[in-house]
């Protein structure tokens, strides 16, 4: 039930991250936006331990519910977030990521413009010395330079810097549930929303901070998961109807390893152009070995 005097209900997601959620609901408190309107869900999906001291530590300065459930993955997380929300809107950010003091009434002014909008902001690296965070970024960065230029004509929003009406997220169905992994759930929900006819924004004055501690082992996982996504965001994606995803141009990928140079000191990119090779070549390692293991069991189906 929406309440009249909740302008806002931000969902963090989080599991087994304890000291990044405690820095995350910190920089939410500081947030310069009304406190009678806000709200904040964190939804903890399946953690180890329990998350009430960290909730309590800011409950004082903002109205803060938590919610658990079993282990479930992050787009039923996000949906049990918005079940448990009483504000017009939803915006969500993530648990490893601080927002701006002025991210949300940014999200606020492109939206009482154009209620049924889904905007989203800019999301930047805090992790600098970090050569893997920073290819992670990097890699969001070229890719949203790529699938949102103009700004408002966006066709790409990541989930951690993302906000809508909680009206418009109903009529489009929430995130889809059958994608358990973090890696395209917030890809297949932009695509969804574009379906409904309804509009998307990039609105770079909205930013949040990331600080996503990647080892190498770590990176090739992130980007080998963003692959298997993508194969769940292809089927779900045919299964709407719409037509095959085609494969992007050669243009594509030469601007990718050109991209850091434009954007980092030429020491920085030199390090970080060779990572986004190895991020392509682990995105499409994941997406062959999800698509092999759903026709093995979609096989074993039929012959059981």
């Amino acid at each position: 039930m929406t309440d009249a005097t909740v302008s806002f209900s931000v969902v963090v997601a989080t599991r087994n991250r304890p000291t990044s959620l405690e820095r995350c609901l910190r920089a939410l408190a500081r947030l310069e936006y009304p406190r009678e309107a806000l709200q904040v869900i964190v939804v903890d999906d399946g953690s180890d331990a329990p998350l009430d001291s960290i909730v309590e530590d800011v409950a004082g300065s903002m109205d803060v519910e938590l919610v658990t459930q079993p282990p479930s993955g992050p787009a039923t997380a996000r949906n049990t977030g918005v079940a448990h929300s009483r504000g017009t809107y939803v915006a969500f950010t993530d648990d490893d990521c601080t927002p701006a003091p002025d991210w949300l009434a940014k999200l606020a002014e492109r939206l009482a413009d154009t209620p049924d909008l889904l905007v989203g902001g800019l999301t930047i690296n805090s992790l600098t010395q970090n050569p893997y965070a920073s290819a992670s970024q990097t890699l969001i960065g070229y890719l949203y330079s790529y699938y949102n230029t103009p700004p408002d004509q966006a066709s790409f929003i990541t989930s951690n810097n993302m906000a809508f009406s909680r009206q418009g997220f109903g009529d489009v169905g929430g995130f889809d549930t059958s994608i358990p992994r973090p890696a395209a759930e917030d890809r297949e929900l932009c695509d969804r929303w574009l379906h409904h006819g309804f509009p998307m924004l990039y609105a770079s004055e909205a930013v949040v901070y990331h600080h996503h501690d990647l080892t190498a082992r770590r990176f090739w996982r992130q980007q080998f998961g963003y692959g298997r996504g993508a194969y769940y965001f292809h089927v779900t994606r045919a299964m709407r109807g719409e037509t095959s995803m085609e494969i992007e141009p050669l243009a594509f990928y030469v601007n990718l390893f050109r991209y850091p140079f434009a954007q980092l000191p030429v020491g920085s990119a030199l390090k970080i152009a060779p990572l986004l090779g190895v991020a392509q070549v682990a995105n499409a390692a994941g997406f062959f070995w999800e698509r092999r293991a759903r026709r093995k069991t979609v096989a074993a189906r039929r012959s059981s």
